[in-house]
């Protein structure tokens, strides 16, 4: 049997090697803003997962979780089907009961950026606390400490801010006033795994940290998303949280980890009851499954070779672009360094041109460009009927909103590409009629807060 399944991987990679990638061509090829980017190894390891029928949580899916934890320098991760699961898990867990007077209630606030992806601010909201919407500073696109810290109220009891694009915000500063004021930090860290701030790694600040394993993102699953943390009880709490709500800890398949499955007496339960149906929180069942996990394993092993080709392509462009008329280039936040999940790029008030011809350009050319995500939150229809509070004017979220699209960094795109990319956007630019010069230092739109 070993040996038929040798025989069958081995064809697994010379199908991968027959299906090689077509050569670019330029304005032919289409470039993503984003993708997986698997090899040999992956195919082999989903295909042998699959062969071994490994189709729910099990030995695999424990090991990618030790493993992830420890390349973060945590104790414990705890593997989702996705990382907006991973975001409402994390949330979720902090109204527990089991934090007692730590406990986040109706009624509570969260803070947040008002210019995000909206499943870092749904669960605040589907747990009935209230989001706190802040701005951010351009060109990071992230908000800041001093924006945050004017936004704590007297029933503020968290933090839950993403890592725009990769570039980590001030997580530092921003730990060290959750400390102060006795909020929970949760780190988005879904488009920055990799990246640092001030030497320390993203997704290590916070009480609680989320990923995401979805194609776009730094290493794939296909989908899946990871929660971390070093708090014990937390870790506890979010287990349950993910596993049904179910007070038992056995692994699928487990029975007895505790020794006294039987011998429990919970809530209003009778003494006895099976301690694997008892429920200690109103949870769901989110886990991921060990084919997921293979090929997160194999992905695991790249992760930095995939940092070093997104800070390469994302340099490249930013020399490339420095000083082109109309356009504000981003910049990463002071003492970060960012594994970048794409390059952003705002279209002045007074460029000359739109962002929208820009786009469509692009687009003609076959380069793909996204949105930054929402934009200004508030201004969706989906957010029309929801409570929240605003802290501030939200000038740049708006600007954001009217005047900026992000392009791809991530490590399918080789250099070639990414001059392509550049080169576009300078003979876009070079041949729009413009009114006069704009200075991509703007005082309007950076509105930097010391």
């Amino acid at each position: 049997m070993e040996s038929l399944k040798g025989r069958i991987l081995e064809l697994v990679g010379e199908y991968h090697h027959a299906s090689a990638d077509p050569v670019f061509v330029p304005g032919v090829t289409q470039l993503l803003t984003s993708g997986a980017v698997l090899d040999e190894r992956d195919r082999v390891a989903l295909v042998e997962a699959a062969l071994d029928l490994r189709i729910a949580a099990g030995v695999t899916s424990r090991r990618f979780e030790r493993e992830f934890g420890k390349y973060f320098g945590l104790r414990k991760a705890h593997l989702t089907n996705s990382g907006s699961s991973a975001n409402l898990v994390a949330l979720s867990a902090l109204t527990s009961p089991e934090l007692e007077d730590r406990q986040l209630r109706p009624g509570d606030e969260v803070i947040t950026a008002a210019s995000s992806f909206p499943t870092t601010v749904n669960p605040i909201v589907q747990n009935a606390l209230i989001p706190v919407l802040v701005d951010i500073e351009l060109p990071t696109y992230n908000a800041t400490p001093e924006r945050v810290a004017e936004a704590i109220g007297p029933r503020t009891r968290a933090i839950m801010m993403a890592h725009s694009l990769g570039n980590p915000f001030a997580a530092r500063e921003i730990g060290e006033l959750a400390k102060e004021f006795g909020l929970y930090l949760i780190e988005d860290n879904c488009d920055a795994v990799g990246s640092t701030y001030e030497g320390k790694l993203t997704g290590t600040f916070g009480d609680l940290s989320t990923v995401s394993f979805y194609p776009a993102h730094h290493i794939t699953m296909g989908e899946g998303g990871c929660v971390l943390t070093d708090n014990s009880l937390l870790s506890r709490i979010v287990e349950s949280m993910r596993d049904w709500g179910r007070d038992c800890w056995c692994d699928p398949g487990e029975d007895n980890r505790c020794q006294k499955r039987f011998d429990w007496e919970l809530g209003a339960l009778p003494h006895g009851y099976d301690h694997k149906y008892i429920f200690s929180h109103m949870g769901y069942n989110l886990k991921s499954t060990d084919l997921h996990a293979a090929l997160g394993l194999t992905q695991l092993r790249k992760l930095d070779e995939f940092g070093m080709a997104r800070r390469r392509n994302w340099k490249r462009l930013r020399a490339a672009l420095d000083g082109v008329p109309g356009l504000l280039l981003p910049e990463p936040t002071p003492g970060a360094d960012p594994s970048w999940f794409g390059f952003a790029l705002t279209v002045l008030p007074d460029a000359g041109y739109s962002m929208q011809s820009l786009v469509a350009f692009l687009e003609s050319q076959k380069i793909s460009t996204r949105r930054l995500f929402a934009g200004n939150l508030t201004r969706h229809p989906a957010y029309a009927g929801v409570n929240y509070r605003v802290s501030g004017p939200l000038t740049n979220s708006d600007l954001v909103t009217e005047g900026t699209f992000w392009i791809g960094v991530y490590p399918g795109l080789d250099l070639e590409m990414i001059s392509y990319i550049a080169e576009s956007i300078i003979a876009f630019v070079t041949k729009t009629p413009r009114s006069r010069a704009a200075d991509p230092r703007h005082d309007l739109i950076t509105d930097k807060r010391d």
